[in-house]
C-alpha cells in the first residue's frame, strides 16, 4: 500500500522519535506470525520498558542513514519488526527472546546498541546479561569489598590489644 508524502513524513518523524529515545534496537523477521502472537510479543516487551513495532524497511533505512548509522542490507530485508529499548536494553532483549521462544516464524536479524551494529548472536548475548539492578548491586559489592577489608585490617590490632587487656582483667579477677 502506497503512502502519501504527508503520511510518510509522519511515519519518518515517528521512527526518528523512537530511535532517539531508545538505548537499543532489535530487528526481527516476523513472516508467518499471527496477530495474537504479535500482541503477546508487544505485551511482554512493553512490560520491560520497550516497544515492539512493525516498520517499513525503506523508511527505517532512510531514518538510520540520516542518523549516520551503517545499515547492513540483511537487516532490512523481508518483513521487519523493531523492538525499541527505552529503559534497559538487556531487559528488553531478554523479554523479546522470551516472548518469541518457540515461535519458529520469528527470526532474530540483529540490532543496534547506540550506533553500533549488533549481530543476532550479540543480541542473544545482550539478552543473557543480568538486569540493570543486579549489575549495579554486583558493582557496588565489588567497590565495597576493599574498603571493608581495609577497615577490618586497621581495626584488628586494636581488637587484639583489647582482647589481651580483657584476658588480663579476667585472670586478675579470677585470682582475687
Amino acid at each position: 500500500m502506497a503512502l502519501s508524502r504527508q503520511k510518510k513524513d509522519q511515519v519518518l518523524a515517528q521512527y526518528q522519535a523512537w530511535l532517539e529515545g531508545s538505548q537499543a534496537v532489535v530487528l526481527v523477521e516476523y513472516t508467518g506470525v499471527t496477530v495474537k502472537q504479535l500482541d503477546a510479543i508487544r505485551a511482554k516487551v512493553r512490560e520491560s520498558g520497550g516497544e515492539f513495532h512493525i516498520v517499513k524497511n525503506t523508511l527505517v533505512r532512510k531514518v538510520l542513514q540520516n542518523k549516520d548509522m551503517q545499515v547492513p542490507p540483511e537487516l532490512l530485508e523481508k518483513s521487519t519488526a523493531m523492538t525499541f529499548a527505552f529503559s534497559d536494553a538487556a531487559a528488553t532483549a531478554k523479554a523479546l527472546t522470551e516472548a518469541t521462544k518457540g515461535m519458529e516464524a520469528v527470526k532474530l536479524k540483529g540490532g543496534f546498541l547506540d550506533k553500533q551494529v549488533l549481530s543476532s548472536a550479540q543480541v542473544k548475548a545482550l539478552a543473557e546479561l543480568p538486569p540493570l539492578p543486579v549489575v549495579r548491586s554486583q558493582l557496588l559489592g565489588v567497590l565495597q569489598a576493599p574498603a571493608g577489608k581495609l577497615v577490618r585490617t586497621i581495626a584488628e590490632p586494636a581488637r587484639s590489644l583489647a582482647a589481651v587487656f580483657q584476658a588480663y582483667a579476667d585472670t586478675a579477677q579470677a585470682a582475687a
